[in-house]
């Protein structure tokens, strides 16, 4: 019977070297939604709560840190301000006040998104995962996620008014 106590508050190695590996990875995906350290610490540190909670499942799943990454990023979304100041064109924000106003907008747009857009963007864009590894880590085939990006992204450029990928590059030249 102490020996079974003492085998509970035993950190699990495996979860342990998992942890070092991808709570770092995770707090930068926050960070990149929330713009702030604690938020994404708070966001991180829930996701990996997750998967510890999870981990007899998740132990031997390859696409575990997408999981991670994943619920990370969507914590990360749910803690943005509810406030929905849209506005009417995306700058090229060079100043912090303009930074933290693009964030909110983007963040605004985001939340109105349908979860599963919301996902595929976040995990393309932001976590930075190929189509073919958003594919798996959501579980659906490769066009699915393709009509998803697609119809976020019209989404958000009506939302926020973003400029076409022809204007960008227009820009840029």
């Amino acid at each position: 019977m102490a020996r079974a106590r003492h085998a509970q508050r035993t950190p699990d190695a495996a979860f342990d070297a998992f942890f070092r590996a991808t709570y770092p990875r995770a707090v930068a995906v926050a960070r990149r939604v929330t713009g702030g350290q604690a938020a994404a610490e708070d966001a991180a540190i829930e996701a990996m709560a997750k998967a510890h909670a999870r981990w007899r499942r998740l132990r031997d799943e390859p696409g575990r840190a997408s999981w991670v990454l994943k619920v990370a990023a969507n914590e990360a979304i749910r803690r943005l301000p509810r406030s929905p100041a849209v506005l009417a064109e995306i700058p090229v924000a060079t100043d912090p006040a303009e930074q933290v106003a693009v964030r909110q907008t983007l963040g605004a747009a985001l939340r109105a998104l349908p979860p599963r857009q919301r996902e595929v963007l976040v995990l393309r864009y932001l976590v930075g995962l190929s189509e073919t590894e958003v594919a798996s880590t959501l579980a659906v085939s490769h066009g699915t996620v393709k009509t998803h990006l697609r119809r976020g992204l019209a989404a958000l450029r009506t939302s926020v008014d973003l400029p076409t990928r022809e204007e960008w590059h227009a820009e840029l030249a």
